[in-house]
């Protein structure tokens, strides 16, 4: 399972790559983001990230990913010392533009094969993949859920556990500006044991609420927000919450974020 997983994924990384290189490019976006914050859990408390986001579509799917440099602020980390790194690539192949045709059913606009690839410093790299659907929700800009199955790399627990992953972004018209709500949920529904121990089911919901500044100051809209990015994590990286060891994150961090 682990080798077909990586096949499929690679696959996709390539016909992403292929995506930007030729004329099957339809959009693009990329971003840069300062956060700042503290009361975070497992870590050390206070942590300023810097966040790099591209995300785009082309003509048989769409693809995002982001890469997270995390500076911890007054205390080293145990395993990665002050500093750290983390990132993930997703694309995803839509079955509509595969196949030219119109997939809908209800709220669903279209069936997706959604992959993901999650690397960073240390034992963290896992291959996700399953099926996802864009949906039609009114008022929204965009809603995605998208279904994996988890597989590790390596030995350490959380092999063939299941990962549900909304996506989702809404504008609110404030003035003579927009407040932007977007994020996602990652609700990984199973326990995982092996000799290792126990990857033990968890929630991690992360929305960020953010002003377009930019718009409000007539440098042009959708290029500079400001705002806040709030951070809850049931049973952070699958550890179980105790009292000898907490591991429920529930922290917010202050956000400068620019599109370009």
């Amino acid at each position: 399972m682990r080798t077909i997983n990586s096949l499929i994924l690679a696959g996709g990384l390539l016909a992403s790559g292929a995506s930007v290189a030729g004329d099957l490019l339809q959009w693009q976006n990329n971003s840069l983001t300062y956060l700042w914050g503290k009361n975070f859990k497992v870590n050390p408390e206070t942590q300023q990230t810097f966040t790099f986001e591209h995300a785009d579509g082309w003509k048989y799917g769409d693809n995002f990913i982001f890469v997270d440099k995390i500076f911890y602020q007054g205390k080293k980390d145990a395993s990665n010392g002050p500093n750290t790194y983390y990132g993930e690539i997703s694309p995803r192949l839509s079955f509509g533009k595969i196949f030219d045709q119109k997939i809908a059913f209800g709220p669903v606009k279209d069936v997706l094969l959604a992959m993901t690839y999650e690397f960073g410093e240390g034992d963290t790299e896992a291959y996700l993949i399953g099926p996802g659907f864009d949906l039609d929700i009114p008022g929204f800009d965009y809603f995605q859920l998208n279904f994996y199955q988890r597989t590790t790399d390596g030995s350490r627990p959380g092999d063939n556990v299941w990962q549900i992953t909304p996506v989702w972004s809404y504008t609110i018209p404030v003035g003579s500006s927009d407040i932007l709500i977007d994020g996602f949920m990652d609700w990984v529904v199973d326990n995982d044991e092996n000799r290792r121990g126990t990857y033990q089911a968890n929630l991690h919901f992360n929305p960020q609420i953010k002003y377009d500044l930019g718009k409000a100051l007539h440098f042009g809209e959708k290029q500079l927000y400001v705002g806040i990015e709030y951070d809850y994590w049931k049973n952070k990286y699958g550890i179980k919450d105790s009292d000898a060891f907490t591991t429920d994150q529930n922290t917010a961090s202050l956000l400068v974020k620019v599109h370009f």
